[in-house]
């Protein structure tokens, strides 16, 4: 390990910019030292300032290295400060590619949080910039990539062990949210506000890891219910049916409505079916692969043989959103590889962007689908939107102006 640390700046630090700066405050990120934050809300620069002084009388034996941030009222102030080599973008989601293009255009290593932005031609446009400045390390904080389920369902399906994939299902309801919740922000839940819904929200890293694990599909029909649960304009209730290139078919639902929720996602293959329910991870394991079984046998109601049956062990360590940040530390310090590439961030928005799409056209859309008419129908509803503040600023294409 490098004794040299990463200098980081936090632009916003709402819910996720405040838990990161705690986690390194705690000494879990050794390479990060967090020597500045910029927020709009003076308030939480005061915490800030505060959460500082309390770590070092937590942690007495680092207190010597704790230091406390310089603090902005203006990111782009902050990024071109010379205080910082990397900053985390955590702010409402229209303002992500703002801020990681700012970085990169001024030397600076970004990592933004989940998603990359609301619509998929202005992170093309962050990656267009991103591709300029290979030297600069481009993060995404999709930290459910660490979880060792999850990781182990990647391995067992790149591998082939089960061959191709059939059918791919994931219901994923676990992430009821009351009223309340809505009620905690002016910006939530709203077109305006954060572009989108449980799809936007609660549920890329969801769809960040089916398509890592699972691959892209090429045409989705969605059914989405706009506050159907709850006193809010964008959806709160999904089900999803898509189809992949081989011929594969598979589905996705969510809700925040759903209590309790569940969370299974099922991967059917020609030679046996993963389920992984409730962070358990279950292998089933045919004798002979469904095609060739079904090509050969005589036997009008016979069905292919379990060879085996098998709960799969998951190792590893789940740092989450540490493990990303140390993992991009050592990307900038030693060229070590990231958790998640940026651009990589493109793919689980397209899925979203084209379930919205084909809820709003009411048919089928191919992937790649008409990213400009996306953006044209999410403009109508940006327009129409409850939370007025801010609505010229994202139809002009620009950042927004509130806290995270």
């Amino acid at each position: 390990m490098s004794e040299k640390k990463v200098r980081i700046g936090i632009i916003g630090c709402g819910n996720m910019g405040s838990a990161h700066f705690n986690n390194i405050l705690a000494g879990k990120c050794p390479e990060i030292e967090v020597t500045a934050i910029a927020d709009l809300n003076p308030a939480r620069l005061d915490w800030a300032k505060k959460a500082a002084e309390q770590a070092r009388e937590k942690y007495p034996e680092r207190a010597g290295e704790i230091k406390t941030p310089e603090m902005f009222s203006d990111a782009s102030a902050m990024i071109k400060s010379g205080l910082v080599d990397a900053v985390i973008v955590s702010v409402p989601h229209y303002s992500h590619p703002k801020y990681v293009i700012e970085a990169l255009e001024n030397g600076v290593h970004p990592m933004c949080e989940k998603p990359a932005g609301v619509y998929t031609l202005q992170v093309r446009e962050m990656m267009r910039v991103a591709d300029e400045h290979p030297e600069l390390k481009f993060g995404m904080m999709f930290n459910q990539r660490t979880t060792p389920v999850y990781r182990k369902m990647r391995e067992i399906i790149k591998s082939g062990e089960l061959g191709a994939i059939r059918r791919t299902s994931w219901i994923v309801t676990g992430w009821y949210r009351p009223q309340a919740y809505y009620n905690s922000g002016a910006w939530r839940a709203t077109w305006s506000g954060e572009g989108g819904g449980v799809l936007l929200n609660q549920c890329p890293h969801n769809l960040d890891l089916w398509q890592w694990i699972t691959g892209m599909p090429v045409k989705i029909d969605a059914k989405l219910h706009y506050g159907k649960w709850h006193d809010i304009e964008v959806e709160d209730d999904v089900t999803a049916y898509v189809e992949y290139e081989n011929g594969a078919t598979g589905t996705f639902i969510t809700s925040t409505g759903d209590a309790p929720g569940d969370n299974r996602f099922e991967i059917v293959c020609d030679g046996g079916t993963l389920i992984c329910d409730g962070g358990k991870l279950i292998k089933i394991k045919l004798e002979m692969p469904e095609p060739e079984f079904s090509r050969t046998n005589t036997v009008p109601f016979a069905q292919p043989k379990i060879a085996s049956n098998e709960v799969v062990e998951c190792t590893g360590a789940n740092d989450q959103h540490v493990g990303v940040l140390n993992a991009f530390a050592g990307a900038i310090l030693r060229g070590e590889p990231l958790l998640a590439d940026g651009r990589e961030g493109i793919r689980g928005l397209t899925i979203s962007n084209a379930m919205h799409l084909s809820s709003w056209l009411g048919r089928p859309v191919d992937i790649p689908f008409d990213e400009e008419l996306f953006k044209e129908e999410l403009m109508k509803r940006v327009k129409t939107s409850r939370r007025k503040e801010n609505i010229e600023s994202v139809i002009a294409d620009t950042s927004g102006t509130y806290n995270a």
